[in-house]
């Protein structure tokens, strides 16, 4: 069993196939759910922190509070071992599981940004970007992997050949408007008006 195999195993969920169903990489699945179990108890403690900290600051108390809730959900759905006494996070994090990465990216981009324009603080820059990075690396994951550079060759191709009407970018005959006239230079100093 290689290296990668037992983390793989280490991290697997209870219920989880060990057939890959998409084609996201191992190493990008298992970073975003250490950054979102890392980066949501770090931020969990950040807000906490933020909420006794702020005195008389209502837009940051609330902000430590938002941050705190967005935090709490993320380290539920990411790793809900961390938060078993609480019931039906499993069936929450099961669900979750089920939905598109994207359902994902969007969460936690949008509640890591909205007690960042609430309140500026370290605390606050610190957790919501964590929470944020792990919006982005879901965000990565759901728009899928990429095409290899023959594939992506072989359609430029194909879409060329069915589209005959329009001249590569690279010819020298290549006009954006059927008719143009090319464009002269007219020097404004010139003298011969």
């Amino acid at each position: 069993m290689s290296f990668a195999e037992k983390i793989g195993a280490l991290m697997a969920r209870p219920n989880d196939d060990l057939v890959n169903k998409d084609e996201v990489p191992w190493w990008l699945k298992y970073s975003a759910r250490g950054l979102g179990t890392v980066g949501g108890g770090l931020a969990l403690f950040l807000g906490i922190f933020n909420i006794i900290t702020s005195f008389l600051t209502f837009s940051c108390i609330l902000a430590g509070i938002m941050q705190a809730i967005v935090a709490f959900t993320v380290l539920a759905i990411e790793a809900p071992c961390c938060c078993m006494f609480v019931d039906y996070v499993q069936d929450a994090s099961n669900y979750v599981e089920k939905r598109p990465y994207w359902n994902r990216a969007a969460y936690y981009m949008l509640g890591a940004l909205i007690p960042f324009f609430m309140c500026f603080s370290f605390s606050i820059f610190f957790g919501s970007g964590l929470i944020f990075a792990t919006g982005v690396l879901y965000g990565m994951m759901a728009l899928g992997k990429k095409a290899s550079s023959e594939e992506m060759r072989n359609n430029a191709a194909t879409v060329y050949s069915t589209n005959q009407q329009f001249p590569p970018a690279a010819a020298s005959n290549s006009n954006l408007v059927e008719g143009a006239q090319p464009v002269s230079f007219s020097n404004p100093f010139d003298s011969r008006v």
